[in-house]
C-alpha cells in the first residue's frame, strides 16, 4: 500500500511559466507518496486562473481519484496539460480538493521563496 502524507508547505511558494508568475501562496500543501519527489499544491484561489485552459486530457491514481489537467497559456507560448486537480479526490486526500498542482519543465517552475 502506498503512502500518502500531506502537510502544510513551509513558507511562501510561487509558480512561474514563460517569466510570468501565475501565482504565489503561503498556503501551499505539500503531498508526498510513496518514493516519490513531494508535490506541491498551489490553492485555486492564489492561482491566475485566466492563465490556465482546461484541457480534454484525465488520468486516474488509484489513491487520489481523477485529475483533470489545464494548459497554461501566456504572451509568449502554451504548455500543454502544464497542471493538474483532483476535482473530487478520495476521502484520504482530501485536503487537495480546490488545488493544482504543476508538471515541473524548462517552461514551469515551482520554487520556495
Amino acid at each position: 500500500m502506498t503512502t500518502i502524507r500531506i502537510r502544510k508547505a513551509e513558507g511562501t511558494w510561487t509558480v512561474r511559466s514563460g517569466g510570468a508568475v501565475l501565482g504565489e501562496t503561503s498556503n501551499a500543501l505539500e503531498l508526498s507518496e510513496g518514493d516519490l519527489d513531494p508535490v506541491i499544491y498551489f490553492p485555486r484561489e492564489d492561482i491566475a486562473m485566466a492563465f490556465l485552459d482546461r484541457t480534454s486530457k484525465t488520468t486516474h491514481c488509484p489513491h487520489k481519484g481523477d485529475a483533470s489537467y489545464f494548459s497554461i497559456a501566456n504572451k509568449s507560448s502554451v504548455t500543454e496539460n502544464a497542471a493538474w486537480s483532483y476535482e473530487d479526490p478520495k476521502e484520504e486526500v482530501a485536503q487537495i480538493k480546490g488545488h493544482l498542482a504543476f508538471v515541473l519543465s524548462e517552461s514551469v517552475k515551482v520554487e520556495q521563496v
